[in-house]
């Protein structure tokens, strides 16, 4: 039995993944965006074979660093070590006209995909390393890489020397543009959560697990969960794209699959090699999938560049929670 501390869990591949743990015996921590969604994501999980005992799903909005850090503290006052930090949240603004920004003045893809997630692996790292054979993974995406088919798609991720990001709250773009491309901003941070892994495994000097990875395209059929805002900004776009991608050309994963391989990750002992690993589930032909060990983009390997993110990152967190 492990104890994993998972965000993203109430919807998509993170429920998914949290009913198979749940019903493999773990002990789960969800951090879950409303109090309703945690009532919800619970109830959901009982009528899936979970035990009360087993479940603590908690209320914390990840787009508000103060909340996120009122939590973890919380979470480090218990003193309960975890064996997993499955860092899984994700949300996407493509086709958005402008940014959104959260109440710390931080564009909000880059804040909930990266910013809060960095700022969980820092304050928990106590008690992660008090854990059980622990892990740490990170839900990345093959569009981090702009020689992937979804990475060639419109404008690729380029971080640039981070000139957004340095200087400080209320940037538009890491790379310092003042024209928001909500496609370019999703890829941006989807690199960055592999430049997050390469630098917690610098720092954790290879002593545990750090796996950022890609679980392909995954395209819910319902309305909840990753793909929400691009519905709801453009309800007939994405109806289009999913029923070309997902249902006549087979270039998806589904949930249930994508599900299982983010509960493998977190407690499988095929991945316990310590050090940082990436792995992709890539489209070998349509309606099939590999899932492997694979190099990242030549951005994502940038070692420098890591730790750059890690360091402003960390400017930035103070400044907001300051």
């Amino acid at each position: 039995m492990k104890r994993l501390l998972i965000t993203g869990g109430s919807s998509g591949i993170g429920l998914e993944a949290a009913r198979r743990l749940a019903r493999s015996g773990h002990q789960l921590t969800l951090f879950c965006r409303t109090a309703e969604r945690a009532e919800q994501t619970e109830q959901q999980l009982l009528a899936a074979g979970a035990t009360s005992s087993q479940l603590a799903c908690i209320a914390v909005d990840l787009a508000d660093l103060a909340r996120v850090d009122r939590a973890c503290r919380q979470l480090l006052d218990q003193g309960q070590p975890l064996d997993g930090l499955v860092l899984n949240a994700g949300q996407q603004r493509t086709g958005a006209a402008a940014p959104l920004f959260t109440p710390q003045g931080i564009e909000i893809t880059f804040a909930v995909n990266q910013l809060a997630h960095q700022l969980i692996a820092t304050r928990l790292l106590p008690l992660l390393q008090a854990g059980t054979q622990p892990r740490l993974v990170i839900t990345a995406s093959e569009v981090h890489n702009p020689a992937s088919g979804g990475g060639r798609v419109g404008q690729p991720a380029d971080l640039g020397d981070l000139a957004g990001l340095r200087a400080g709250a209320g940037f538009v773009m890491l790379d310092g543009s003042d024209r928001f491309d909500g496609d370019k901003a999703y890829k941006d941070s989807k690199l960055c959560n592999v430049l997050l892994g390469r630098e917690l495994d610098r720092q954790l000097e290879g002593s545990m697990p750090v796996i950022s990875w890609s679980p392909g395209l995954v395209i819910p059929r319902s309305s909840e969960g990753f793909f929400r805002f691009n519905r709801q900004n453009n309800p007939l776009g994405m109806a289009l794209f999913a029923l070309v991608a997902r249902d006549l050309l087979r270039l998806t994963e589904s949930v249930p699959t994508a599900g299982r391989l983010l509960a493998d990750l977190a407690t499988d002992a095929a991945f316990s090699s310590p050090g940082f690993s990436y792995w992709s589930n890539q489209l070998v032909r349509p309606g099939m999938h590999r899932f492997e060990a694979t190099a990242t983009s030549a951005a994502g390997a940038d070692h420098e560049l890591a730790a750059a993110l890690w360091r402003l990152s960390e400017a930035l967190i103070h400044s907001a929670l300051a």
